[in-house]
């Protein structure tokens, strides 16, 4: 591996680009341990040999005090973690994968964004922010290009419309570490959690109740929200905790159906973290059962602020004409 950061793609302002931090990283965590962010930041410059002045150096007008190559290493970090390179098992923590450690073997300081493009789980993870992206749009109406660039041709496009793309296209890349997260959680753990979601939403109603029910005698219904203090209007929950290409099919939503019948119930949430086939959507359809997707469910954790929290507030400032205004 090479030791010389001079050696390295360099941007006009002579400072490594951000994609050439990408083998030093999974290099410096090759040896399998939890590592912070900072940490990583400091040992990739260390291994490099980046000298103090270079390492300090800040975008102008910077308010986060942010190196600029901190911030190029956590570029590299995000498309590491696109392609299953590294994981993030806490926050701001990071772990080199089985993958990470292949890649490494196998390409070593050659190793480049384009090689970390090609691999199944980084196009599997931009065709999934791509579908994000398209219904993020259908939902605001929004009207902007697919793809947003800085430049005078922009001078008729709304700012605050260009910022609020920006803001969505983050939220759901965050969307898709969230349902990662999910999909690696306890089972149990994820129906309290989806039971804490709908609760959040107001499901239980003003003096209603959430439970989780028992494995050992759930009898195929997971949760259950009495929406009134009487228990005379409820809402029975199956929570299947999938993986991507587990797809729910219609056997199991029939399934839960002839759970809700055992019941004598009326209405049902079918939730998953997967997708559900054709014949699953038609079957709901007319069953009066809700089903909610892994898309659908990291949207509304999002909305109802379970399982995330908010990460940077900006406020956009307008003209207070009442000010202005003479008092009579």
């Amino acid at each position: 591996m090479n030791t010389d950061w001079k050696k390295l793609k360099l941007s006009y302002s002579g400072l490594p680009t951000w994609d050439s931090f990408i083998p030093y990283i999974l290099e410096i965590l090759n040896n399998g341990e939890e590592t912070t962010r900072k940490v990583i930041v400091d040992r990739v410059l260390d291994y490099l040999g980046l000298p103090d002045d270079l390492r300090s150096k800040e975008y102008s007008k910077s308010e986060s005090g942010q190196s600029i190559l901190a911030n190029r290493i956590g570029f590299a970090l995000a498309d590491l973690y696109k392609a299953n390179a590294i994981n993030r098992p806490k926050r701001a923590v990071y772990q080199i994968t089985e993958k990470g450690n292949s890649l490494l073997t196998k390409y070593g300081d050659a190793l480049t964004t384009e090689i970390l493009q090609e691999q199944p789980e980084h196009k599997a993870y931009m065709e999934e922010l791509e579908l994000r992206n398209k219904r993020s749009k259908e939902k605001a109406g929004n009207s902007l290009e697919d793809q947003v660039s800085f430049t005078p041709s922009d001078a008729g496009d709304n700012p605050q419309e260009i910022v609020e793309k920006l803001i969505n296209e983050q939220n759901n890349e965050v969307e898709i570490e969230l349902l990662n997260k999910l999909r690696e959680t306890d089972p149990i753990f994820f129906e309290k959690l989806v039971v804490k979601l709908l609760d959040t939403m107001g499901y239980s109603g003003k003096n209603g109740n959430v439970t989780v029910t028992t494995q050992s005698n759930d009898g195929g219904i997971d949760g259950i929200i009495n929406q009134d203090p009487l228990g005379t209007s409820t809402v029975y929950l199956q929570v299947k905790r999938y993986a991507e290409q587990n797809v729910v099919g219609r056997p199991a939503v029939q399934g839960f159906y002839g759970a809700l019948a055992s019941v004598n119930a009326d209405r049902g949430v079918f939730i998953t973290t997967s997708s559900f086939s054709k014949g699953a959507l038609e079957f709901a359809k007319n069953q009066g059962i809700v089903l909610i997707d892994g898309i659908q469910l990291t949207e509304l954790m999002i909305e109802y602020k379970v399982g995330v929290e908010p990460a940077q507030e900006y406020v956009v400032y307008q003209i207070n004409y009442d000010d202005f205004e003479s008092e009579e």
